[in-house]
């Protein structure tokens, strides 16, 4: 069993809170806030596969929740203000496989010695992030019913330029996210080594 898969319920907690304090931070196009950080749902999602739920329906029940938190911040946002709801079409359920990706990448993670290795966690983090830019971008193209239904081969034509932003604004929440847990495990040690 890993050393992430056994969290207490408070810690759990914690960690939902957290997740659901920087999806409300970094989502709906800064409509709570005057900072403009790019959108960290792919690095949350993957955080909530790794550290949520230690059964299959806990850990639906936390995705479930967490998509709906997205879902309600990004309506929201398109009621505060309609041009934000420019997404907010049949393609955007394409979100849920996208966001499930980064959550079954998590729980994959999470299932390992360490969910944090480096090479692992780098590598899981890419394949996913890549996943999710495929499912979400081609569902928008196919589904959205602003582009000609031309097939998958058009569609596959569209969004790639999205692509580099993508991935780059995910590598860095995921690079803070691995230096906050190494930060934590060196404080930690450091606690124990005192003792």
């Amino acid at each position: 069993m890993s050393k992430n898969s056994a969290l207490s319920v408070k810690t759990q907690l914690l960690v939902a809170a957290a997740i659901s304090f920087f999806m409300l931070l970094t989502r709906g196009s800064h409509v709570l806030t005057s900072v403009a950080l790019p959108d960290a749902s792919l690095a949350l999602f993957l955080l909530g596969g790794i550290y949520l739920g230690s059964k299959l329906s806990s850990r639906l029940l936390w995705f479930a929740a967490f998509f709906t938190l997205a879902t309600v911040i990004d309506f929201g946002a398109a009621a505060f203000d309609p041009a934000q709801g420019f997404c907010l079409t049949n393609g955007y359920w394409g979100l849920i496989p996208a966001y499930g990706a980064m959550w079954l990448g998590g729980v994959w993670l999470a299932k390992q010695n360490d969910a944090f290795n480096l090479l692992p966690y780098v590598l899981v983090s890419l394949v996913t992030t890549f996943i999710a830019f495929v499912i979400s971008t081609q569902t928008y193209y196919l589904f959205s019913g602003r582009f000609p239904a031309n097939g998958v081969i058009e569609s596959m034509q569209h969004g790639w330029e999205y692509l580099p932003s993508w991935v780059g604004f995910s590598m860095m929440y995921f690079a803070i996210a691995w230096l906050t847990v190494l930060a934590f495990r060196n404080i930690k040690a450091l606690q124990t080594s005192k003792v």
